[in-house]
């Protein structure tokens, strides 16, 4: 189960044109550590409807609290999942 505050998803939908919600239906092929936040986070990265994507997230009282999910740059989905 995804969890995120909605005023993050409004947020997000705002800036990244993707809800919060979509996470569950991410395709993730990697999760790798985020080395930029000051809590335990991790960045998730694969597909939605053939896009690639990154979703940063935590772990939550068992679950997964999605943070931001937008569409992943060519450079960092190469780095991180596989030459395209």
């Amino acid at each position: 189960m995804i969890e995120f505050d909605r005023e993050k998803d409004e947020s997000n939908r705002a800036k990244h044109g993707l809800s919060l919600a979509q996470a569950a239906e991410m395709q993730i092929e990697v999760i790798v550590p985020d080395p930029f936040a000051g809590e335990t986070r991790f960045r998730a990265f694969g597909r939605i409807d053939e896009r690639a994507c990154c979703l940063v997230f935590t772990q939550r009282d068992g679950g997964v609290r999605a943070i931001s999910l937008r569409r992943a740059h060519l450079r960092e989905y190469q780095r991180h999942v596989r030459q395209l």
